[in-house]
This record gives structure tokens, sequence and C-alpha cells, in this order.
């Protein structure tokens, strides 16, 4: 294998290959490589960020980041870690607000038009309006 490779057989050059034209060095401007020892050159800026003592709060809500990627939650308590955006919020409020419960005055009031219907022997028409459940059962 070593006897063939010293054969010397020369490759095709690739085809449309781009030639390379080696720029000309002005000899008056030669640039030497830089010394980094002590009395030499300024060492180059490096990217420390790793190593800053980050204020508390910048640690906390990192740890708490990779402590939520790492841990599973359950549904039922992570559904109160994604907030509802504002608009879908004003439309939900809007939709329960059709639903909600009748003040004391009004339920006061169909109460005693249904007697006063009841009373004149007419048919109760006044039904108890559908609301919205809430709170503990």
């Amino acid at each position: 294998m070593g006897k063939a490779a010293k054969g010397g057989k020369k490759l095709p050059s690739a085809p449309l290959a781009d030639k390379k034209k080696a720029a000309k060095k002005n000899p008056l401007f030669e640039k030497a490589p830089r010394n980094f020892r002590l009395g030499g050159d300024i060492q180059p800026k490096r990217d420390l960020t790793r190593f800053v003592k980050w204020p508390k709060y910048v640690r906390l809500q990192r740890m708490k980041r990779v402590m939520l990627m790492r841990l599973k939650v359950p549904p039922a308590i992570n559904q109160f870690n994604m907030a509802i955006d504002k608009n879908q919020a004003s439309s939900v409020l809007r939709l329960c607000k059709k639903y909600q419960p009748e003040t004391k005055e009004a339920k006061k009031a169909r109460l005693m038009e249904m007697a006063q219907q009841k009373k004149d022997g007419q048919e109760v028409k006044s039904k108890k309006p559908q609301v919205v459940k809430y709170g503990l059962n």
C-alpha cells in the first residue's frame, strides 16, 4: 500500500473550482504574532457572563425555569400557570355577566309577580333565570 501511494498518481482538479489568488503581501506591513506573556500584548476580551455573580432574582428565576422543565406538574395544578390574555378575559367576563345571579330585589319582584299571577288564576309565566353556578357545594 505504501509503494502505490509513492507512485505519485495526480488527481484531476475539481471542475469549476474557484482558483484563489494569493493577495500580494506588502513587506512594509508584516503582521507579527502577538505575545500575551508578561509585559506583552493586552489579552483579548473574553465572555465572562457564566462567572458573574448574578442578582438573587435572576438566579431564582433561572432555577425556577430549570425546576419546571425537570418536574412533572399535574394538570390540575398546571392550569394556574397559564394566564388568560386581556381580550379573552374581557369576553369571558362579558359572557358571565349575562348569566350572573339575580339580585335580591329582582328575585323578590319576580316572586311577587308569580304570586299575583297565581292569585288572579292566570297561568304562571315567569320562570327562574339561568345562572352560572360558582362557589363550593
